[in-house]
């Protein structure tokens, strides 16, 4: 960390070349143990046998209810900025139809 003019330490973060693109994921399972919580992010496309989880994030319970606040945080400007987000089928935990899944870690 360096400080910046304020006196105070600032936080550096390097985004590498590799990382800026993303991946693409149109579905998320999380799991959790009494030490961390487990995100999978998951591509899945129609009328394909076999989907591929294409990242994991592993962090602890405290990190993961900042996710939570922060997500919501950035939902709610977001639908400020451009409308409420409908979502299918319903509102409280949503999974995409999947017939015969069988999940592989």
């Amino acid at each position: 960390m360096e400080p910046n003019g304020n006196g105070q330490k600032q936080l550096q973060i390097e985004l590498k070349d590799e990382m800026a693109q993303g991946v693409y994921s149109n579905l998320a399972m999380i799991t959790h143990s009494s030490s961390e919580f487990v995100m999978d992010f998951i591509s899945i496309l129609p009328g394909m046998a076999k989907a591929q989880v294409k990242s994991r994030v592993i962090m602890s319970p405290e990190h993961a209810k900042r996710l939570l606040f922060a997500l919501q945080d950035n939902i709610a400007k977001y639908e400020s900025a451009f409308g409420k987000i409908e979502m299918n089928g319903p509102k409280s935990t949503y999974m995409p139809p999947i017939s015969d899944f069988h999940g592989e870690a």
